[in-house]
């Protein structure tokens, strides 16, 4: 199936159960906006995406204290289908009314799926509470949207990779949202939105499509510049002092080096 194919389905879905959805994001917009929708895609196209991803040895591995998981942007090297399903989520149609879902006036999607694209997790792989980057790739949009939709069959919440949103900090209990095969999530992207993924307890990998929507201005009028943000998890409060002087020291930087000193290699590089 084309992007087109594949956007008729997902509009169609998202349409039917528009005021059920706004509904949740309403009740959650206080703190950490959010809403999930299962059955996106009739189960045999998205047991087809999920059968098509890459090995792990054909993705980019980011381990680190801030997080350990397989990511790939540079979709050309991949299954046709994967660019596809990734950029059937930029149909203007469905840009909008995810937009009007969320209260967003005119979402922009990010063509180079600066750190979007897909995703795999295995077996003790993380990601740890963050905030992420306030920007775009060139610092000119604010990122509002972020989009997850998880396509691994029978992956049961016990096993771990699961979304976790922190709408009143680390000291308090994490909203834990199933990477439930063939559901999307949508959360809101602002100053205080932190989350992250559970560590992965299972053999096996979760695997997710993800994409960003940006907008000319901010979701909270208190928002400014961040860099990726990490902290440690609660129970380990060593690796949160690290990841916070990391965060310091790096927003340092931008003050001098306004787009970093290198680009992020995660994106999508397309030929002109």
């Amino acid at each position: 199936m084309n992007r087109i194919d594949l956007a008729n389905l997902i509009f169609e879905k998202i349409s039917s159960t528009k005021e059920s959805l706004k509904n949740q994001f309403q009740n959650s917009n206080s703190n950490i906006g959010y809403f999930f929708i299962d059955d996106l895609l009739p189960n045999d196209i998205a047991i087809q995406i999920h059968n098509v991803f890459p090995k792990s040895e054909q993705m980019v591995l980011k381990k680190s204290i801030r997080e350990n998981k397989y990511v790939a942007a540079q979709m050309n090297l991949y299954h046709p289908l994967l660019e596809e399903i990734i950029y059937c989520f930029q149909d203007k149609r469905i840009v909008d009314v995810v937009g009007e879902i969320c209260g967003i006036t005119n979402p922009i999607p990010d063509e180079f799926l600066y750190a979007g694209g897909i995703s795999m997790m295995g077996n003790h792989q993380f990601l740890n509470p963050h905030l992420d980057n306030s920007h775009d790739k060139d610092r000119n949009l604010w990122r509002v949207l972020n989009l997850l939709y998880y396509v691994t069959p029978e992956w049961k919440e016990e096993y771990g990779g699961n979304l976790e949103l922190w709408p009143n900090g680390l000291k308090a209990e994490q909203i834990s949202i199933h990477s439930k095969f063939n559901r999307l999530a949508v959360m809101a992207t602002h100053n205080s939105s932190l989350h992250s993924v559970s560590p992965v307890l299972h053999e096996g990998f979760r695997k997710c499509v993800s994409n960003y929507y940006f907008a000319t201005e901010p979701l909270l009028e208190s928002d400014r510049f961040h860099v990726t943000s990490f902290r440690g998890r609660p129970e380990n409060n060593f690796s949160d002092l690290v990841l916070r002087t990391d965060t310091f020291l790096r927003m340092c930087l931008r003050k001098i080096f306004k787009k970093g000193i290198k680009e992020n290699p995660h994106m999508y590089k397309k030929n002109d």
